[in-house]
């Protein structure tokens, strides 16, 4: 029987909506660090011939599925914040796939390390027990606002729904082996990814 493959070395990356998460993990990348994002794996289960497309389909029916076959995302945004259970069946066929497709990406990485970019690390259970260090990118609230407002162009209120729906700033520092401060400049967030960065490798060779 071959030997089961060696779990890597994952850091957990977290922070709200337009707290600079991106911005944070493409530095990672950048780095030398893999990367698996559970946005991005949310994004090609529901895109056209996505693998939870159909049990979207036969949950919310095809006035939540767009003429390419994708998700509406904008339609169920809108039902999701609208009606609490409808959020929560949309949690309950994406997060299964969600986690168990971010655990085959995890173990293929050949980085150093995983970063292991949830936004919804806090929130969603089956993560945090897969990390070894959890980093969080923080911001005041009221930039976070701003930021989000600046790239979507959604209307206040609609930010503010989005915002209240996730973890609280204090649950997410709570939670948090390390912090990323975004308050700054992108210079100033680059230099303090490199230096948790060597952290992390320090941390993974070690192991």
């Amino acid at each position: 029987m071959p030997p089961l493959p060696r779990r890597p070395y994952i850091v957990g990356l977290t922070g709200g909506i337009g707290s600079g998460k991106s911005a944070a993990s493409e530095h990672f990348v950048r780095l030398g660090a893999s990367v698996v994002d559970t946005d991005l794996i949310a994004h090609a289960l529901t895109a056209p011939g996505g693998g939870a497309i159909e049990a979207l389909r036969t949950a919310f029916g095809d006035a939540m599925i767009a003429a390419d076959g994708r998700l509406d995302r904008t339609a169920m945004r809108a039902l999701a914040f609208r009606e609490p259970d409808a959020r929560r069946r949309l949690e309950a066929i994406l997060h299964p796939m969600i986690r168990a497709e971010s655990a085959r990406e995890c173990l293929a990485a050949t980085g150093p390390y995983v970063i292991l970019a949830v936004p919804l690390l806090i929130e969603a259970g089956g993560y945090r027990e897969r990390c070894d260090r959890i980093c969080v990118v923080d911001c005041p609230e009221a930039l976070q606002h701003e930021r989000v407002r600046a790239r979507s162009g959604l209307a206040d209120a609609q930010v503010r729904a989005i915002i209240d729906a996730q973890a609280t700033r204090t649950q997410r520092l709570a939670a948090a082996d390390d912090v990323i401060d975004n308050a700054g400049t992108l210079a100033s967030l680059q230099a303090q990814v490199e230096h948790l960065h060597e952290s992390y490798l320090a941390a993974a060779r070690a192991r």
